[in-house]
């Protein structure tokens, strides 16, 4: 009778086992996240791209490129670009990565929405042309920021053109 006992709760620990295997495997995990990011190696190439992009124009500009989650990683300022340019360059970046959009359609949206007018109040955000999202297919894996050419919309210019240059890394 003991034996008897013992393969029936040992059948019952297998199939519960086996049963929370199953409920595990069906349940999509929420504890680990894949997510892709930019390589140090790349947001170099993409600031050196922009600033050369804005030099081929006769503009002096500062490019920063954060991550995904707005963290610098790379900065370059041209020769004769002003001091200002770095700041404007970073907050343009994070502010792009943060919303995933350009802050250019960003300032444009807040100026004529007056519901959207309150983002300028959200702390370190510009809503100024020149700050452009990375794209890695659908996905947004950081930010350049522009700051220094004679308008925000020809800093975005610059930001697209040092994205075009590196376009085929992003996969």
């Amino acid at each position: 009778m003991h034996s008897t006992l013992r393969l029936g709760s040992l059948a019952v620990l297998l199939a519960a086992s086996a049963m929370s295997a199953q409920a595990q495997a069906q349940t999509p995990s929420l504890a680990v996240r894949s997510e892709k990011n930019i390589s140090l190696e790349l947001a170099n190439q993409l600031a050196a791209a922009t600033v050369a992009a804005c030099a081929a124009n006769g503009y002096s500009v500062a490019a920063t490129v954060v991550d995904r989650a707005g963290v610098v990683r790379a900065v370059q300022r041209a020769d004769n670009a002003g001091s200002h340019t770095v700041g404007a360059s970073e907050r343009k970046a994070w502010t792009s990565a943060s919303a995933k959009a350009p802050t250019l359609a960003m300032m444009e949206n807040a100026q004529k929405n007056p519901g959207a007018a309150n983002l300028v109040n959200i702390p370190g955000f510009l809503l100024l042309g020149g700050g452009v999202p990375i794209m890695a297919g659908n996905e947004v894996i950081g930010a350049v920021g522009v700051g220094g050419a004679p308008g925000g919309h020809l800093d975005e210019q610059c930001a697209n053109a040092g994205i075009e240059k590196v376009k085929a890394q992003l996969g």
